[in-house]
């Protein structure tokens, strides 16, 4: 296995790939997890729960500041029963505007108020990244890796290193399958597929002078 967790995270797991070709793509991931664990911290300190409470949260995308984090097929556990994060909430506009926003810019806003990078965050993110190959995910949980796009039922163009919802069994990770997707997810998911697209060309351009 070869995790990628260098900026551009996804684009360098690809060019990775690329480079070893003898090593099977579905061996190659990048780190999205420290953006599903801050996506879930979001919704934990808004219903007053901790993040373990918060499940099946999913970041798609890039990442970068256009990665698409998704609640709409999230659960949280309140007073011992598990409800959909949309119903729980009940504020739409926070989970499209601020939520998302939080999310996409947490980086920066970190190196901003600590004049250092969430370093800790990453090598617990990396943590449960690895952790989660090794053992698998729980069952009825999904996590948020980069993994390679193809044969994906999401619209998401081949040959992509682009984070899905997986679910992990034995040592190897599966796409979730068959998640309604409306059209304001649709929407954020092309976005980054975009820029994820724009970032390979760039790339191979200067691979293929080398």
């Amino acid at each position: 296995m070869v995790i990628v967790v260098g900026n551009p995270a996804n684009t360098n797991c690809l060019t990775a790939s690329k480079s070893a070709p003898s090593i099977p793509k579905e061996n190659f991931s990048c780190l999205t997890r420290l953006d599903h664990n801050r996506a879930k911290a979001q919704i934990a300190l808004k219903l007053g729960v901790t993040a373990n409470d918060v499940k099946n949260v999913i970041i798609w995308g890039n990442h970068s500041s256009t990665q698409y984090p998704d609640v709409n097929h999230a659960k949280v556990k309140l007073q011992g029963k598990e409800v959909g994060v949309y119903e729980a909430l009940k504020d739409d506009s926070w989970l499209k505007g601020e939520f998302v926003t939080t999310v996409q810019q947490r980086g920066a806003a970190v190196i901003k108020a600590r004049k250092l990078s969430s370093a800790m965050s990453a090598a617990k993110a990396i943590c449960d990244h690895v952790r989660d190959i090794w053992f698998g995910t729980p069952e009825g949980e999904f996590v948020s890796m980069g993994v390679i796009s193809d044969g994906n039922s999401y619209g998401v163009p081949d040959d992509l290193l682009y984070s899905f919802p997986v679910v992990i069994k034995n040592k190897t990770w599966k796409f979730v399958e068959g998640l309604p997707i409306n059209d304001f997810s649709r929407e954020k998911m092309d976005v980054t597929a975009k820029e994820l697209t724009e970032e390979k060309e760039t790339a191979f351009e200067f691979l293929s002078s080398a």
